[in-house]
Protein backbone atom coordinates (compact mmCIF):
# COMPACT_ATOMS: atom_id res chain seq x y z
CA UNK A 1 0.00 0.00 0.00
CA UNK A 2 1.48 3.69 -0.85
CA UNK A 3 0.89 6.68 1.40
CA UNK A 4 1.44 9.86 1.21
CA UNK A 5 1.82 12.36 4.24
CA UNK A 6 3.63 14.87 5.25
CA UNK A 7 6.62 14.49 7.67
CA UNK A 8 8.56 17.61 9.45
CA UNK A 9 6.92 20.10 6.83
CA UNK A 10 7.49 17.77 3.54
CA UNK A 11 5.33 15.89 1.66
CA UNK A 12 6.71 12.18 2.27
CA UNK A 13 5.32 9.18 0.05
CA UNK A 14 6.18 5.61 1.50
CA UNK A 15 5.40 1.73 0.20
CA UNK A 16 4.15 0.21 3.15
CA UNK A 17 2.62 -3.25 4.42
CA UNK A 18 -0.55 -3.10 6.00
CA UNK A 19 1.04 -3.88 9.41
CA UNK A 20 3.85 -1.32 9.58
CA UNK A 21 4.04 1.08 12.88
CA UNK A 22 4.40 4.38 12.80
CA UNK A 23 6.86 4.08 14.72
CA UNK A 24 8.77 1.52 12.29
CA UNK A 25 7.79 3.57 9.48
CA UNK A 26 9.51 7.38 11.25
CA UNK A 27 12.26 5.43 12.22
CA UNK A 28 13.15 3.86 8.10
CA UNK A 29 12.38 7.25 7.31
CA UNK A 30 15.65 8.68 10.03
CA UNK A 31 13.81 10.01 12.54
CA UNK A 32 16.17 8.63 14.83
CA UNK A 33 14.46 10.31 17.92
CA UNK A 34 11.45 8.70 17.72
CA UNK A 35 12.71 5.98 20.26
CA UNK A 36 10.71 2.58 21.71
CA UNK A 37 10.67 1.69 25.07
CA UNK A 38 7.94 -0.82 25.61
CA UNK A 39 6.08 -1.52 22.48
CA UNK A 40 2.98 -1.02 25.01
CA UNK A 41 2.13 1.87 25.00
CA UNK A 42 3.43 2.42 28.58
CA UNK A 43 6.82 4.37 28.56
CA UNK A 44 6.00 7.37 25.98
CA UNK A 45 9.14 7.63 24.37
CA UNK A 46 7.70 6.82 20.93
CA UNK A 47 5.50 10.16 21.32
CA UNK A 48 5.08 12.36 17.83
CA UNK A 49 1.97 14.37 16.57
CA UNK A 50 0.23 14.08 14.23
CA UNK A 51 -2.78 16.91 12.99
CA UNK A 52 -0.76 18.47 16.16
CA UNK A 53 -2.04 16.30 18.73
CA UNK A 54 0.35 13.70 20.60
CA UNK A 55 0.69 10.13 19.59
CA UNK A 56 2.26 7.25 20.79
CA UNK A 57 3.60 5.63 16.95
CA UNK A 58 4.17 2.53 18.72
CA UNK A 59 0.55 1.86 18.96
CA UNK A 60 -1.01 3.35 15.46
CA UNK A 61 -0.78 1.91 12.24
CA UNK A 62 1.31 4.04 9.74
CA UNK A 63 -1.69 3.67 7.08
CA UNK A 64 -3.45 5.98 9.45
CA UNK A 65 -0.95 9.21 8.54
CA UNK A 66 -2.06 8.60 4.86
CA UNK A 67 -2.77 12.65 4.04
CA UNK A 68 -2.24 13.78 7.48
CA UNK A 69 0.74 15.79 8.75
CA UNK A 70 3.41 13.74 11.05
CA UNK A 71 5.92 16.37 13.52
CA UNK A 72 8.66 14.40 14.84
CA UNK A 73 11.42 15.89 16.89
CA UNK A 74 13.82 16.65 13.74
CA UNK A 75 11.03 18.84 12.66
CA UNK A 76 10.47 21.35 15.91
CA UNK A 77 14.30 22.06 16.44
CA UNK A 78 14.19 25.24 17.62
CA UNK A 79 10.99 24.87 20.03
CA UNK A 80 12.82 21.72 21.29
CA UNK A 81 16.08 23.72 21.80
CA UNK A 82 14.48 26.03 24.04
CA UNK A 83 12.71 23.72 25.89
CA UNK A 84 15.88 21.51 26.75
CA UNK A 85 17.28 24.56 28.19
CA UNK A 86 14.71 24.52 30.56
CA UNK A 87 15.47 21.16 31.51
CA UNK A 88 18.96 21.70 31.81
CA UNK A 89 18.33 24.89 33.38
CA UNK A 90 16.69 22.77 36.31
CA UNK A 91 19.32 19.91 36.19
CA UNK A 92 16.50 17.67 34.47
CA UNK A 93 18.07 16.19 31.29
CA UNK A 94 19.64 13.40 33.42
CA UNK A 95 20.19 11.06 30.41
CA UNK A 96 17.81 12.05 27.68
CA UNK A 97 16.86 8.74 26.83
CA UNK A 98 13.14 10.16 27.45
CA UNK A 99 13.72 13.95 26.22
CA UNK A 100 12.51 13.21 22.90
CA UNK A 101 8.49 12.23 23.83
CA UNK A 102 8.64 14.26 27.16
CA UNK A 103 9.28 17.36 24.79
CA UNK A 104 7.02 16.32 21.73
CA UNK A 105 3.86 16.41 24.83
CA UNK A 106 4.72 19.23 26.04
CA UNK A 107 5.04 20.98 23.13
CA UNK A 108 1.45 19.80 22.06
CA UNK A 109 0.03 20.28 25.85
CA UNK A 110 1.32 24.06 25.30
CA UNK A 111 -0.81 24.43 22.14
CA UNK A 112 -4.20 22.12 23.46
CA UNK A 113 -4.02 23.11 27.00
CA UNK A 114 -4.97 27.48 28.18
CA UNK A 115 -2.63 28.48 31.53
CA UNK A 116 -3.19 24.77 33.08
CA UNK A 117 -3.02 24.05 36.71
CA UNK A 118 0.07 21.51 37.51
CA UNK A 119 -2.89 18.59 38.16
CA UNK A 120 -3.13 19.23 34.45
CA UNK A 121 0.15 18.93 33.42
CA UNK A 122 0.65 15.65 35.59
CA UNK A 123 -2.42 14.26 33.78
CA UNK A 124 -1.47 15.20 30.33
CA UNK A 125 2.02 13.73 31.18
CA UNK A 126 1.18 10.65 32.83
CA UNK A 127 2.32 8.31 30.11
CA UNK A 128 6.04 9.90 29.67
CA UNK A 129 8.29 7.75 32.00
CA UNK A 130 11.98 8.57 33.42
CA UNK A 131 13.93 5.86 35.04
CA UNK A 132 16.71 8.91 36.41
CA UNK A 133 14.68 11.37 37.96
CA UNK A 134 11.77 11.88 40.62
CA UNK A 135 10.12 14.07 37.85
CA UNK A 136 11.03 17.32 40.16
CA UNK A 137 13.32 18.91 37.61
CA UNK A 138 11.00 18.12 35.12
CA UNK A 139 8.02 19.44 36.63
CA UNK A 140 9.83 22.80 37.67
CA UNK A 141 11.27 23.06 33.59
CA UNK A 142 7.68 22.62 32.42
CA UNK A 143 6.46 25.52 34.79
CA UNK A 144 8.89 27.73 33.89
CA UNK A 145 8.50 26.94 30.04
CA UNK A 146 4.90 27.17 30.21
CA UNK A 147 5.21 30.19 32.14
CA UNK A 148 7.11 32.19 30.14
CA UNK A 149 4.18 33.06 28.21
CA UNK A 150 1.42 33.18 30.59
CA UNK A 151 1.15 32.06 34.60
CA UNK A 152 1.08 28.51 35.42
CA UNK A 153 -0.72 27.71 38.60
Amino acid sequence: MEIEFTLNGKVTYAEIKDDTSLFDLLRAKGCYSVKCGCETENCGLCTVLVDGKSVLSCSMLAARVDDRDVVTLEGVQKEAEEFGMYLAGEGAEQCGFCSPGLIMNVLAMEKELVQPEEDAVREYLAGNLCRCSGYMGQMRAIRKYLARGGEVR
